[in-house]
Order: C-alpha cells, then sequence, then structure tokens
C-alpha cells in the first residue's frame, strides 16, 4: 500500500502533484493513525478544493495527529474550507503551530475565524500565513504573517 510510506516521513512535501480527493482521504487516514510521524506537510498548489479540506480535516482532529506545519497555498479553499479547517483544529487544538493559506479564497469571515484563534491559548497555532490571490474581490497582494504576539495589535480595531 502506498500510504505506508506516509507513517515512517516526518516531512512530506507534495506541492504541485495533482494531489486527488482521494489522496487526501488517505493522508487524513495517516494523520489520524497512531502510528504517524508525519509533522510535516505541504499540499501547496494542488487543486483540493474545500472537499479535499474536509477529509483533510476529519485527521487533524484526530487526537492522534501530530501535524505541526500544514502548508496549503494556492489550493482553491474558500470559507467553507477554513470552516472544516476551524472546526477540526477546535477539536484537537494543541498540534499544529504553523498554516500557510496564501493565495486561497477564505473570505473575511474565514481569515476572522483563524486569526481569532491565534488569541486563543488553548491553541498551539503561533504562525498564520495568508495572501490574497491577485484575482480576489480585492485585488491586493501584499503578503502578511499573522504571529501570536502581534496578533492582538494587529487586530484590535477589528470586530470580533
Amino acid at each position: 500500500n502506498d500510504v505506508n510510506v506516509f507513517f515512517y516521513c516526518s516531512h512530506f512535501r507534495l506541492s504541485v502533484c495533482n494531489v486527488s480527493e482521494r489522496n487526501c482521504e488517505a493522508l487524513s487516514s495517516v494523520l489520524s493513525s497512531q502510528s504517524s510521524s508525519l509533522r510535516e506537510l505541504d499540499l501547496s498548489n494542488n487543486n483540493l478544493q474545500d472537499s479535499g479540506v474536509k477529509l483533510l480535516s476529519v485527521g487533524l482532529e484526530s487526537p492522534h495527529c501530530v501535524l505541526e506545519t500544514l502548508r496549503l497555498s494556492g489550493c482553491l479553499i474558500s470559507e467553507e474550507g477554513c470552516t472544516s479547517l476551524v472546526s477540526a483544529l477546535d477539536s484537537n487544538p494543541s498540534h499544529l503551530r504553523e498554516l500557510d493559506l496564501s493565495y486561497n479564497h477564505p473570505g473575511d469571515s474565514g481569515v476572522k475565524q483563524l486569526s481569532a484563534r491565534l488569541k486563543d491559548p488553548g491553541w498551539r497555532l503561533d504562525t498564520l500565513r495568508y495572501v490574497e490571490s491577485c484575482c480576489s474581490h480585492r485585488q491586493s497582494v501584499a503578503p502578511f504573517t499573522l504571529l501570536r504576539q502581534f496578533s492582538a495589535v494587529f487586530f484590535r480595531g477589528g470586530k470580533g
């Protein structure tokens, strides 16, 4: 079984590898396995969409998941996918330290949901990367990285 290779890896880069929904299901089962040692997963620039993120989220919410870094840059994720991620990480907030959602379309609600978690001491997440796609409604490409120590200052004037 090709999935077995993931059990022996701590870092796996699948950027621009045409990762499918079926692959997301397999990755989810690896993330939720007691024998997985996967700590970093890069799925950037794959057509995961919200359906793939929902499948990955099942693995992320597992108490056995030890993933610390998840890169999902350019994966066509919308607000719905962000909601799935937040829900999964609310179930198991103690492992993920870094989340890259650059070049996706999480909408204001998705960004607010995730950035609010930076202030939550129960969450281990301390880095959230997001760069708007040039095709988004705001036409902005200015990158920002939100760090836990700066999140209160950055979001002080915002709602929620």
